[in-house]
């Protein structure tokens, strides 16, 4: 009975899929949100876990099997989060549909900085399957600026690997961004995501006469307000 998983509860065929079963799960993994960002992964125990839910710790092996399965689903949780704000704009066109991508990104890293940092760098000690989440992240930004940018097409390699350096960019940026206390208002920053962007597309368009001509990334000047509260950010 010393291995942790001596007391996992394996689910009854059929329960998961109930509304009062999703919400337990849902709730749990708001738990875990909150828990993860405020303490490091080895310092949290299954009973601390329990006690913060307010649950038995069966429950928690019922659902996620193990500590380690709860960690990488409460990843996985995010991760859904941030890929559906990005993607919940498809409806508009094509130009629009990028900086609003970029609008969302901004958004959640903002209001879900512990998340957003731990799929961005990996997790702990670079685990290979938060890595393996990260990646799964990266193909779907890519594939929502790549469509938002030519439409739906074939995207050449030297196009792909243009659009990876420039999501690498953003994810750097985003990261410094947090640690500096966000000292640009998140209108410019956008701003300037998006633009570097443009300056990628049209890299990309001198070597691939193949593809569409871009529209993302409208060079238009800064607003006002956004510009003032850049420099008060930066005082």
């Amino acid at each position: 009975m010393a291995d942790g998983r001596a007391h996992e509860a394996r689910p009854i065929p059929g329960s998961r899929g109930t509304e009062r079963s999703q919400a337990r799960r849902a709730e749990l993994l708001a738990t875990g949100r909150t828990l993860f960002a405020d303490t490091s992964y080895d310092a949290l125990s299954m009973d601390d876990i329990a006690r913060s839910a307010g649950v038995a710790k069966g429950l928690i092996y019922y659902y996620f099997t193990s500590k380690r399965g709860y960690y990488l689903a409460v990843i996985e949780d995010a991760v859904a989060e941030l890929v559906l704000r990005a993607t919940s704009c498809r409806e508009l066109p094509r130009a629009e549909r990028v900086q609003r991508t970029v609008e969302s990104y901004l958004r959640y890293a903002q209001q879900n900085q512990a998340a957003y940092r731990t799929v961005v760098t990996g997790g702990v000690g670079h685990d290979a399957q938060v890595l393996a989440i990260r990646d799964r992240l990266r193909e779907q930004l890519l594939s929502v600026v790549a469509e938002g940018s030519w439409g739906p097409t074939r995207i050449p390699p030297l196009a792909r690997a243009a659009l990876v350096g420039w999501l690498s960019s953003v994810e750097g940026i985003t990261l410094d961004w947090l640690a500096r206390g966000q000292e640009l208002s998140p209108e410019v920053l956008c701003g300037l995501l998006t633009r570097t962007l443009q300056g990628t597309l049209e890299i990309v368009a001198r070597f691939e006469s193949t593809l569409p001509p871009p529209r993302a990334g409208r060079r238009e000047p800064l607003p006002a307000q956004a510009a003032a509260g850049a420099v008060q950010g930066s005082a």
